[in-house]
């Protein structure tokens, strides 16, 4: 009987001990995890999983693309590439406050069918995202082309 008691007390103690010691989340590891969440979806062509984290006031290329032109930018390349591909460079976060960020990366994107990419180009990205309702939905973002040898060049 005491052995018993004594085993669950542990069982509670080491629970205990446990959800003691998950912390939750940064700001920077929540934004870097709905990211390449965001990878996965378009990688997998679930654009409408996709297109949850755009906000519906949405505002890309300094005002120039709203969140209907990025649904249809994002139908043309899955239609247009049998896969497509990102390759996420380090992502650096800066929060302000709890319920703003911005996130800032290179990717290489990549298209083509099958395993074989036929087109590819190097992007610089800046985003600012918002926290609405319990996940990170992207406010803006604006994106510039890097010259494919500036890029091997900053690598090497």
């Amino acid at each position: 009987m005491r052995a018993r008691r004594f085993l669950i007390f542990l069982a509670i103690l080491l629970l205990s001990g446990l959800c003691a010691c998950s912390k939750p989340l940064t700001v920077e590891q929540q934004i870097i995890a709905t990211i390449r969440d965001m990878e996965m979806k378009i990688e997998e062509g679930q654009r409408l999983s996709f297109m949850e984290y755009i906000a519906e006031d949405f505002s890309g290329q300094d005002g120039a693309m709203n969140r209907e032109q990025v649904r249809v930018m994002v139908i043309f390349q899955l239609n247009r590439h049998q896969r497509l591909h990102a390759q996420l460079f380090p992502i650096h976060v800066s929060a302000a406050g709890d319920d703003r960020a911005t996130a800032s990366f290179r990717a290489l994107v990549t298209g083509g069918p099958n395993w074989i990419p036929e087109s590819g180009q190097v992007f610089d990205f800046v985003t600012h995202w918002r926290f609405v309702d319990g996940d990170w939905i992207l406010q803006s973002a604006n994106w510039t082309p890097v010259a494919l040898d500036d890029a091997l060049q900053e690598v090497l």
